[in-house]
């Protein structure tokens, strides 16, 4: 019995490891599945999105990673949203990865990214409202704000 219970306990502590949200870093390799830059060059602006499997796609920006969200059928046709493990940008004060789905976005700003006008990922709301002051941004959006038309209307300028 206690030796049942301890690896029903060591199978669970492998679990929660293999799953824990520590998002990996993009190698030398690493392209950008929607517009094909290679990410690591770019590593203040790196968002990924990891799979319970265990891969992650990597994207040069936020704006390119909801691109690749919004319309999983074209850039990764053999994916489904309910096999994602983790979404992870990178805050644009700190340089860390946070979770984007709980992160805040500003549009509109005089930062420009790898690709253009970007979504610009913030953890707090008082970084976002300092950030709008700072930086001229002109929408403060939550990660389910951000629908498909978003990330190209900021390609033609439209924020």
């Amino acid at each position: 019995m206690l030796r049942r219970t301890l690896l029903g306990i060591g199978l669970a502590l492998c679990a929660s490891l293999v799953f824990a949200q520590v998002p990996p870093k993009p190698g030398p390799k690493d392209l950008c599945p929607v517009c094909g830059m290679l990410v690591s060059k770019y590593p203040n602006w790196v968002a990924v999105v990891t799979w319970k499997d265990g891969h992650a796609h990597f994207f040069d920006g936020a704006k390119d990673m909801f691109k690749f969200l919004n319309d999983l059928p074209k850039f990764a046709p053999k994916h489904r949203k309910e096999y994602i493990a983790g979404i992870f940008v990178t805050d644009y004060y700190n340089l860390e990865r946070i979770d984007a789905r709980k992160s805040l976005f500003v549009t509109g700003s005089d930062v420009l990214g790898p690709m253009g006008h970007e979504l610009l990922p913030l953890a707090t709301r008082a970084d976002a409202d300092d950030f709008i002051k700072e930086h001229k941004g002109k929408r403060i959006l939550a990660f389910d704000q951000i629908g498909p038309k978003l990330p190209y209307d900021l390609d033609d300028g439209k924020f």
